[in-house]
């Protein structure tokens, strides 16, 4: 009973959240739009920075979006990943994008992630455009909102001004949860950003769309807990799918075993039936602090989901980002590279 009255709470909370409708691209909000309201704008972003001196930012990005996802649509997730390791370093910086012997993108926990070629087509198509105007930061924060819009995921409204960092350290990667940290570390982690247990359970439903490599979760297929031994928590049948699955750390598995490519509440079910994939997903359900919150998002129609994410989204690209005001930012002219830094 008491678990139905936490759920129900919780429901009240995320309704009132987020005052959006449902508009995407080529939505025209309403002169009352209260987004402001719970926008935070107090580091000198803005929701109109691009209107006059780049009226087609949006368009050109969700155009050349469109154009790679629709060739490789696995492109759309890695998006989403490529973003939450930039903003889970040092900040949403484009950080990750820059290209050295030891930046964060050469950090052996960075090797998997992809998408970085389409930041930079939207980067030169950018600079034809708006030359020495866009940042990077900006570029990936709009890209990465774009591709899960395609996906059948929300649309949320962005504020951009946002400078790029000027270096990235290999071992800064660490900072980012990895999918082997209990939930109490990914806690702490995501207070450090100013980020709630809400945001934590919300944002790991991206794991509704996208793959894990098999290396991963291997050893919480062979050697859980060095038992040589299966996390028992996973459901028995689908412990033999996995390893059937995962002979090979190269291979990979989808996230949402049940529906792969549609951005809805599904992951929150499979948990709840024991078909995580990571060791972090299935924790959630474990954890008093976030079982209530998994258990009000699998119950609930997925729009309920589609909407917090949207509010969660919006907080997590305003971490730790670099404006016009501080001196250790720039607008990079390609974005692999800084413009101060020699090669």
């Amino acid at each position: 009973m008491k678990l139905a009255v936490v759920s129900a709470v919780i429901l009240v909370v995320v309704f009132v959240a987020w005052p959006v409708s449902a508009g995407g691209y080529g939505h025209e909000e309403e002169e009352d739009d209260d987004t402001k309201s719970w926008f935070p704008l107090d580091n000198l972003l803005s929701l109109n920075y691009y209107d006059k001196s780049c009226p087609n930012f949006e368009k050109i990005v969700d155009t050349k979006v469109r154009q790679w996802t629709k060739s490789d649509p696995s492109l759309a997730p890695a998006l989403l990943r490529l973003l939450f390791h930039d903003c889970g370093v040092t900040g949403c910086d484009a950080s990750v994008l820059l290209d050295y012997e030891g930046s964060e993108r050469r950090s052996p926990a960075s090797k998997t992630l992809r998408g970085f070629e389409l930041i930079d087509d939207i980067k030169s198509e950018m600079e034809k455009a708006c030359p020495k105007l866009v940042s990077c930061a900006d570029i990936l924060t709009a890209a990465s909102r774009s591709a899960t819009y395609q996906l059948g995921g929300p649309y949320w409204p962005n504020a951009y001004g946002r400078r790029d960092s000027t270096n990235s350290y290999a071992r800064d990667v660490e900072k980012v949860p990895s999918g082997r940290r209990d939930i109490t570390g990914l806690l702490e982690t995501f207070q450090s950003y100013g980020l709630s247990v809400l945001d934590l359970v919300v944002l790991s439903g991206a794991h509704t769309i996208g793959k894990a490599y098999c290396g991963t979760i291997q050893s919480r297929l062979y050697n859980f807990n060095a038992t040589h031994g299966t996390d028992p928590s996973i459901d028995p049948k689908f412990a033999d799918y996995l390893r059937r699955k995962c002979r090979w750390a190269s291979e990979t598995v989808y996230l949402d075993v049940e529906t792969p490519v549609v951005f809805d509440n599904q992951y929150y079910i499979n948990l709840q039936k024991n078909l995580g994939v990571l060791t972090t997903d299935q924790e959630l359900v474990k954890d008093p602090r976030t079982a209530p919150l998994v258990k009000a998002f699998a119950e609930q129609p997925a729009q309920m989901f589609r909407h917090q994410f949207a509010v969660s989204m919006a907080k997590l690209v305003n971490v730790g980002v670099i404006t016009a005001e501080d001196r250790a930012g720039e607008i990079r002219r390609v974005c692999s590279k800084s413009n101060s830094r020699p090669y």
